[in-house]
């Protein structure tokens, strides 16, 4: 056995995780026990409480991506109790914190308890992987909310960061038709040597009718009232970048224009492939 670590709280992708981390480590387990999958065998222990003692024996301690979605309770959809943050950050005394998606107020939390925290989603070997179950998973929402074949559709990706850039190969190898819109000058430069069309993001606006399916990942708005206008009517829009978004969906939903908010794919899609990448991350840290 390398390490003693301690879980609390997550959704399937945490259950993969300490399954595929007991087998060299031993992982003690808060907030997961409606989960059937976590194994019970002699290196994972379930705990009914955490106390010091359980802190102490632990030289790491994990938690979910997000690792709060109300900033008052740690993300644990397996748990049939709420887990107070700072009830438990108390107890964590000059531990490591390694989670993803932290508010800022955690982090003040654990400034006053000497806790390290360390953010998965800061994390850029993470986010490039994490980014090709996005992108998979961004073309299985656009299968199943359509009905006609990627092969020919014109498509738009709003953004040319890590997902927008594996997204548009993957869509390129389906021979969709694939524009990429962006704002630096080196990334339009960029999608033209990749093969894909290039437009300004600044200055879209009329050439919005020929799409059939615009995947956005930046995270503030982009199809704006004024721009949406110009959208074909039968457009799916696929929304893939965190709250607010890029899509003002009232006014899509004032045009009928459907859309599917895909938040969180590597979860959804492949947890035990996400949960992979989190353990490689964890071991790089460690």
């Amino acid at each position: 056995m390398d390490n003693n670590f301690l879980v609390i709280g997550g959704d399937l992708r945490i259950v993969k995780l300490v399954n595929m981390l007991a087998d060299k480590n031993v992982i003690y387990t808060y907030g997961l026990e409606k989960s059937k999958e976590v194994k019970s065998k002699e290196n994972v222990i379930k705990c009914n409480k955490i106390d010091k003692e359980v802190i102490q024996k632990n030289d790491l301690i994990i938690g979910p991506t997000p690792f709060s979605k109300d900033g008052i309770n740690i993300y644990a959809p397996y748990s049939e109790n709420e887990i107070n943050i700072n009830d438990i950050l108390q107890k964590c005394n000059k531990k490591h914190l390694i989670a993803g998606s932290i508010k800022e107020n955690v982090h003040k939390i654990a400034d006053k308890n000497n806790i390290q925290v360390i953010d998965l989603i800061k994390n850029e070997k993470l986010a490039i992987l994490n980014s090709i179950s996005t992108a998979e998973g961004a073309i299985e929402v656009a299968m199943r909310e359509t009905n006609f074949i990627i092969h020919g559709s014109n498509i738009l990706i709003l953004g040319f960061g890590r997902i927008g850039k594996v997204l548009a190969k993957k869509l390129q190898c389906m021979s969709a038709n694939v524009t990429c819109a962006a704002r630096k000058k080196e990334d339009l430069a960029w999608i033209k040597a990749y093969g894909y069309n290039p437009i300004n993001i600044n200055e879209i606006g009329r050439e919005l009718e020929q799409f059939d399916i615009i995947f956005n990942t930046v995270p503030h708005l982009i199809l704006t009232k004024e721009k949406i206008k110009y959208l074909n009517k039968k457009c799916v829009l696929i929304e893939l970048a965190s709250r607010p978004g890029g899509i003002d969906r009232k006014e899509a939903g004032n045009y009928k224009i459907k859309v599917v908010e895909a938040l969180a794919l590597p979860g959804k899609v492949a947890p035990t492939t996400t949960a992979e990448f989190m353990k490689e991350a964890i071991y790089d840290l460690i």
